[in-house]
């Protein structure tokens, strides 16, 4: 069978194409793949069996997928500069809408089904979107009954356009739109974990800036498939599936994240890499391994919160590197190629939607020496990477402080938000939202996000550091683990506590019993001791937001009055 994969002299030129961006990278694709009638995306559903079915869309199919919606936006007065809501499920569907609306030069605000509906309600409404587009309208139309004013203009089902006849449709001349380099061509929101959603600006030169290297250098043999497992109407999404067609990369586009989705379509597929946010890797390594489904896996991409050794450890001793194996655009050129070795390779990189992707890269290997939190060198994107005071000042290795980038990847700003924007920028660089600290070797370690540091009289505490012992030191008891600070009983400064999921074999296991351990692993590891764990009993004890990300908020409110 022909593989899709685009030439290698094709995608030298894709990395240099001046013009290329975010609104137009399937039109590149198209016009310069020799193979763009060949399968590339595929989606995944289940026959009358239960057996899992693939279907392949070629990169004509997508255009004509693509210009179908866009026919239909068209038709429903969608012009130049508008914002649609695009509130669909996961998978290649939030995508279609990505490219018709982007074809007509419009901006689709991604946004992930899963958030509550006043959130959404709020969120639709700063953005000031002219229409919107849902699996299911029904709550959204209640609530805008109830308000009339706030409506939008169109309120259309997702399957309305599906079976659009688009036979007597038209579009605009010229088509499909010619984008600036500044042009805004998507609304991102955040995960919301540390407050309301915030609209992060994709725009079509900074979020094409820095994926050049991936042209050449993200692993794209003739053997090698991809399986997305990001949130597709989420940055990271994007940012894979872009990849993908401009390299004709076979990728299967996940819908869900859930293991037990996940694993049969991962021996169906057979995937040479996988890339998730951490949420699906920590279910993949929990329990018995999923040896079938990552029998060929050789790299494992994660990206938005960094993923955690105890996990990561268990996943690299699945699959095979073939020998040759081209090098992740994460880590260095330079890297010698290695021999055909058993396991796989975990590139655990540090991105945001506001870095416009994974702007630091870590690897891990079955060879590799432990080094928690470390997230490795800033990628080529990065002009540069410092630790910064409050101040902006530069600091020394080794002190913790606040991790500032210079690239041209990041985001333009926040959507109709200057002020927000301005409060990311320092002396220069753009706050991460992330406390870090570099060491002699410049490498950068990931502590903690900036809202989640714990304030103990004694000092701050990090969370994610604190995490890493419990998961990977106390694995026997502890599946998942999320730290946080509550008020102390005299409320001065804070306490740390951390509320734990127990492995499947634990289930009987004290909080007592848990905090022993966790402690005398933390008084080891030279670490802050906790000063109680509470046991998740379900889901709704242990909180994830619409990305799967903890919710540490929620945790901190709901276990405020623990010492009180």
């Amino acid at each position: 069978m022909t593989s899709p994969i685009a030439p290698l002299s094709v995608r030298e030129q894709f990395a240099t194409e001046p013009g290329l961006g975010a609104g137009n990278f399937l039109d590149h694709a198209v016009r310069d793949n020799p193979h763009r009638s060949v399968p590339v995306i595929y989606t995944h559903g289940l026959d009358h069996h239960g057996r899992v079915t693939l279907r392949g869309h070629s990169l004509l199919d997508l255009v004509r997928l693509r210009d179908r919606y866009a026919k239909w936006y068209r038709a429903n007065g969608v012009r130049t500069g508008d914002p649609v809501g695009i509130v669909v499920a996961e998978g290649l569907e939030p995508l279609i809408h990505y490219l018709a609306l982007t074809a007509l030069g419009a901006i689709p605000a991604m946004i992930n089904d899963a958030l509550r509906l006043d959130v959404l309600l709020r969120y639709l409404d700063h953005v000031g979107v002219v229409g919107v587009v849902a699996d299911d309208t029904t709550r959204l139309a209640s609530a805008y009954r109830a308000d009339p004013a706030r409506r939008p203009r169109f309120l259309a089902l997702a399957a309305e356009i599906q079976a659009f006849d688009d036979a007597a449709a038209t579009l605009p001349e010229p088509y499909p739109y010619r984008h600036d380099p500044d042009d805004v061509c998507a609304l991102i929101h955040s995960s919301g974990t540390t407050g309301s959603p915030k609209a992060t600006i994709l725009g079509h030169r900074s979020f094409w800036d820095g994926k050049q290297p991936r042209m050449t250098r993200f692993p794209a043999q003739p053997y090698d498939r991809l399986m997305s497992l990001m949130p597709h109407t989420h940055a990271g999404g994007l940012s894979y599936f872009l990849t993908a067609v401009l390299l004709g990369l076979p990728t299967v586009v996940m819908s869900d994240w859930r293991r037990a989705v996940v694993e049969p379509v991962m021996e169906e597929f057979q995937p040479t890499m996988l890339a998730s946010f951490p949420r699906t890797f920590v279910e993949l390594a929990t329990g018995d391994l999923p040896v079938r489904g990552a029998a060929r896996v050789h790299s494992w991409f994660n990206t938005g919160d960094s993923a955690h050794y105890g996990h990561i450890r268990r996943l690299v001793t699945l699959g095979e590197r073939p020998a040759g194996l081209l090098k992740a655009w994460l880590l260095p050129e330079d890297r010698p190629e290695a021999a055909a070795l058993p396991g796989s390779q975990f590139i655990d990189g540090l991105g945001s939607s506001e870095m416009g992707m994974a702007l630091f890269g870590g690897l891990t290997t079955p060879e590799t020496p432990r080094n928690d939190r470390c997230v490795g060198k800033p990628q080529e994107a990065v002009i540069k990477a410092a630790v910064l005071d409050e101040a902006g000042a530069e600091l020394p290795d080794g002190t913790v402080g606040l991790l500032g980038v210079i690239t041209p990847s990041r985001t333009p700003g926040y959507w109709k938000n200057p002020r927000l924007t301005e409060s990311f920028e320092l002396n220069g660089f753009w706050l991460t939202g992330d406390v870090a600290r570099r060491d002699a070797d410049g490498n950068y370690y990931h502590l903690d996000r900036t809202v989640d540091v714990i304030d103990t009289l004694a000092g701050p505490v990090y969370s994610l550091p604190v995490e890493e012992v419990l998961i990977a030191d106390c694995a026997d008891l502890v599946q998942d683990c999320s730290v946080v600070g509550v008020p102390a009983p005299d409320g001065r400064g804070q306490l740390p506590i951390a509320v734990v999921r127990l492995q499947a074999g634990a289930a009987a296991a004290t909080a007592e019993l848990v905090l022993e351990k966790a402690n005398k692993e933390l008084t080891t590891a030279g670490l802050a001791t906790l000063a109680a764990v509470v046991i998740a009993e379900g889901p709704a004890d242990f909180p994830l937001g619409p990305t799967g990300k903890v919710l540490k908020r929620e945790l901190r409110t709901r276990h405020a009055g623990m010492f009180g």
